[in-house]
C-alpha cells in the first residue's frame, strides 16, 4: 500500500499580517498533481488543516476545493484528523456522510476507537485516527483519573488500541502531538507552532508507538523521524515563520509491504515565494533585482535610515520585517574590537543620533553651529525635567 503523509496545512495562515492563501494554493496544487500522477491508495493529513478555530472564508473554500479534487475527481481516500489549531466540532461536521465517499475526518476524540480500514493485495491496513485532545478530555472519555499529562493520555490511548488490534492486519496511527524519543524536551520546534502545554507537560514518548507499523504525525513543522524511521513528522508544506528558514518543505510518500515494513521518501514542494533573511546596507539592497520573496531584513547601515520599509519594498515588495543592527554590533561580529564604555556612549549620544538623522534627511552634515544649538536645547530640556547633562 502506498499513501501520502502530509500535515499542518494551516489554511488561513497570517504571517506578519499577510495571508498565505495564494502560496498555500500553489504548493498544494503540486500535491494534487503528485496524487494524480502517482495514484496513492490514500492521503493522510495529520492535523491542523486550518490555522485557527474560525478560519477565513477563503481558507474554507480552498480546503473544500482540495478535498473535492482528491476524493471525488481523483477517487483517492483522505484520512485526516483535527490538530490543536482546528475546531474539533467544525472538522467533525458531516463526517458520517462524507465517509461513504472516502473522506474520513475525525475532529472530536471519541471513546470508541474504531479504525478506518483500507485494503490492498496483502490484506487490510487499519488507520487509527487520534485527533488532538488535551489530557482532561482524554481522562473524561476513558474514565481514567490517572491521566494528567499528554504522555499519560497517549499511553492510555495506545494501550486501549493494542487491546483490540487485529494481529493479521497492518496498523498505522495518525496523531497530532509533540513526540520526543523519551518524552523529554527536544528542540525541534519553530516560532509558528502553538505550545500544547506549559512546562514540558506536552511532551509524549515515542515508545508508545512501537506497536504500530507506521505513525503519521503532525504538529512540528520540520519533517523528521523520532526514535526510528517509522515514527515520522511530515512537516508543514510551507515556511510559516523565519525560524523555519532552513526547512525543506514537502510531504512523505510511504510504501508498506505485506509484512508491514515501510519505505519512506521525502518529496519537496516548491514555494511560490521563499522566506529568508537578508543582512545588507540599504545602498546594497537598492542594487538588487526586484524579488518577490518574503524577506526579513537587517540593515547594516551605521546611521539611521529614513523610511526603511518603503525603500526595502521598492526592491522586495513582499518584505515582512525590517530592523536595523547597530554599527557597533556589526563591528564586533566582524571581529573588530570595541571598547564597551565607548560603545555605550556612542549608542546613547543624542547629538550623534540627531546628526545622523539630519544627514539622512538633508543630505549634508550637521554644522558645528547647529550641533551646539541642538546640544543647548537638549540640555535645557533635561534640566526642566530634572535630569542631568
Amino acid at each position: 500500500m502506498k499513501f501520502f503523509h502530509t500535515a499542518d496545512w494551516h489554511l488561513g495562515k497570517l504571517v506578519q499580517g499577510v495571508y498565505m492563501t495564494e502560496d498555500q494554493r500553489h504548493v498544494l496544487g503540486q500535491l494534487l498533481q503528485a496524487i494524480e500522477d502517482e495514484r496513492p491508495d490514500a492521503v493522510v493529513i495529520a492535523g491542523d488543516l486550518y490555522d485557527r478555530a474560525v478560519p477565513p472564508t477563503e481558507a474554507v473554500e480552498l480546503l473544500d476545493e482540495l478535498l473535492e479534487r482528491i476524493v471525488i475527481d481523483l477517487n483517492t481516500p483522505v484520512i485526516a484528523i483535527s490538530g490543536n489549531h482546528d475546531s474539533p466540532d467544525r472538522i467533525d461536521f458531516g463526517t458520517k456522510l462524507m465517509a461513504s465517499r472516502g473522506l474520513y475526518l475525525v475532529g472530536q476524540m471519541k471513546p470508541e476507537l474504531k479504525p478506518v480500514v483500507l485494503s490492498d493485495e496483502y490484506g487490510e491496513v487499519h488507520f487509527h485516527l487520534i485527533p488532538y485532545a488535551d489530557p482532561a478530555q482524554v481522562r473524561h472519555l476513558l474514565g481514567d483519573e490517572s491521566i494528567r499529562t499528554h504522555d499519560d493520555a497517549m499511553k492510555a490511548i495506545t494501550a486501549r488500541l493494542a487491546e483490540s488490534m487485529d494481529g493479521s492486519a497492518r496498523h498505522v496511527l495518525v496523531g497530532h502531538a509533540f513526540i520526543t524519543p523519551t518524552g523529554a524536551h527536544e528542540n525541534n520546534t519553530s516560532d509558528s507552532e502553538r505550545p500544547l502545554a506549559i512546562g514540558g507537560a506536552e511532551h509524549v514518548s515515542a515508545g508508545h508507538f512501537e506497536k504500530f507499523h507506521y505513525t503519521a504525525l503532525g504538529h512540528l513543522h520540520q519533517a523528521h523521524y523520532v526514535l526510528n524511521d517509522t515514527i515520522r513528522y511530515a512537516g508543514s508544506p510551507l515556511k510559516y515563520s523565519i525560524s523555519e528558514e532552513s526547512h525543506a518543505k514537502g510531504y512523505l510518500v510511504v510504501e508498506m509491504d505485506g509484512s508491514g515494513r515501510v519505505t519512506v521518501e521525502k518529496k519537496e514542494l516548491k514555494p511560490l515565494r521563499d522566506m529568508r533573511r537578508i543582512a545588507a546596507s540599504i545602498e546594497e539592497i537598492e542594487t538588487h533585482s526586484v524579488n518577490e520573496d518574503y524577506v526579513f531584513v537587517t540593515l547594516l547601515n551605521d546611521n539611521p535610515v529614513l523610511f526603511p520599509m518603503e525603500k526595502v519594498r521598492a526592491v522586495y515588495p513582499n518584505a515582512l520585517h525590517v530592523e536595523r543592527r547597530m554599527a557597533s554590533l556589526s563591528l564586533l561580529r566582524s571581529g573588530e574590537q570595541a571598547d564597551d564604555d565607548g560603545r555605550r556612549k556612542r549608542e546613547a549620544d543624542p547629538i550623534e543620533l540627531f546628526a545622523a538623522f539630519y544627514q539622512e534627511v538633508k543630505g549634508e552634515p550637521l554644522s558645528e553651529k547647529k550641533q551646539k544649538l541642538f546640544a543647548d536645547t537638549f540640555a535645557a530640556l533635561l534640566r526642566e525635567e530634572g535630569g542631568a547633562v
